[in-house]
């Protein structure tokens, strides 16, 4: 891959944020010329601190809902901006919208005009609770498209729908990545994602909530595997979807002991009320990454959570 990224310049947007921070990082060491594209909703100028001094990366604070305009030649146009989080996208339900609609649309303009390879970041969220299991690209899902998870559900679905309307309509050189559940460092505590909830809870002696009866189902996935089936799509003509996720399918109950036996901690389980719209189950089918790009997890799940909670220890 390095021969391919060395010399490219390529604008990411949400390029602070938790997945796009580290996808900044990996274009770097690739020899990559970097834009990054925050507006800081909720994006962390702290995940690009160690990035201060290097020289092939440009910070750009700017709202993605109006135009964007770069300088010079853009190769690649990486759209990861968007809340991802349930706390997030509740918090910032008309911004998660709008990031998705004209968002998209802006940074598919910026691709047009520069004739780039554009990537959209969709969602694992596009299949909705799903009644096909495991998930393949093909599955047209099963959203309720007024619950409390609709603004994130249908702001990437309608952006998958605006990609393809452009690559249609206008032959813009796009595609689509569909990322199930990552997790690593860089996380934030309180997004209200499994993960960091249970490390949380685990690391301050608080008990660790599970929500239902914790028979709920979720295929986790390193990011660093992740990113590297994004930039695997991204350099590919293949125009997507492609699921990028986890092999490895764990219930939630499962995932709590794991993260309590890890951390060591004596927090008790505490069941609660299961979330409306939460999905029963979620794993990935990647038969079409593994034929097309050669890709799949290679970090086992107890290895990625090690390093996880290494990271939030020291914090």
């Amino acid at each position: 891959m390095t021969p391919k990224w060395s010399g490219c310049r390529v604008v990411v947007t949400g390029g602070a944020g938790f997945v796009g921070s580290w996808v900044c990082d990996r274009l770097l060491e690739l020899g990559a010329h970097v834009f990054c594209v925050d507006n800081f909703l909720t994006g962390s100028r702290e995940n690009l601190h160690h990035l201060d001094d290097a020289p092939e990366i440009e910070l750009v604070e700017h709202d993605l809902c109006e135009p964007l305009t770069v300088e010079g030649r853009v190769d690649h146009v990486l759209h990861l901006a968007s809340p991802a989080s349930p706390v997030h996208y509740a918090r910032f339900p008309i911004e998660t919208m709008r990031v998705g609609s004209l968002g998209t649309m802006n940074a598919l303009d910026l691709a047009v005009e520069k004739d780039a390879r554009f990537l959209l970041a969709s969602t694992s969220e596009v299949y909705g609770d799903p009644l096909v299991h495991p998930q393949p690209e093909s599955y047209w899902g099963n959203v309720n498209p007024i619950g409390p998870r609709s603004v994130y559900d249908e702001s990437k679905r309608f952006a998958e729908a605006l990609t393809t309307a452009y690559r249609n309509e206008r032959g813009a050189n796009t595609t689509i990545v569909r990322i199930f559940n990552t997790y690593g460092p860089r996380m934030r505590l309180e997004d209200g994602r499994a993960v960091p909830a249970f490390l949380s809870q685990a690391l301050t002696g608080r008990p660790l909530t599970v929500a239902g009866d914790g028979s709920q189902t979720r295929s986790l996935c390193y990011v660093e595997d992740t990113v590297d089936g994004i930039l695997a799509l991204a350099m590919s003509g293949h125009p997507g979807p492609v699921n990028i996720g986890g092999s490895e399918e764990v219930s939630m109950l499962e995932l709590a002991e794991r993260v309590r036996d890890a951390v060591g901690s004596r927090s008790v389980l505490e069941f609660v009320d299961l979330p409306e719209d939460d999905p029963r189950v979620r794993c990935p089918d990647t038969t079409l990454a593994a034929k097309l790009l050669g890709w799949q997890p290679r970090t086992p799940f107890d290895e990625g959570l090690r390093r996880t909670l290494e990271w939030f220890d020291r914090r």
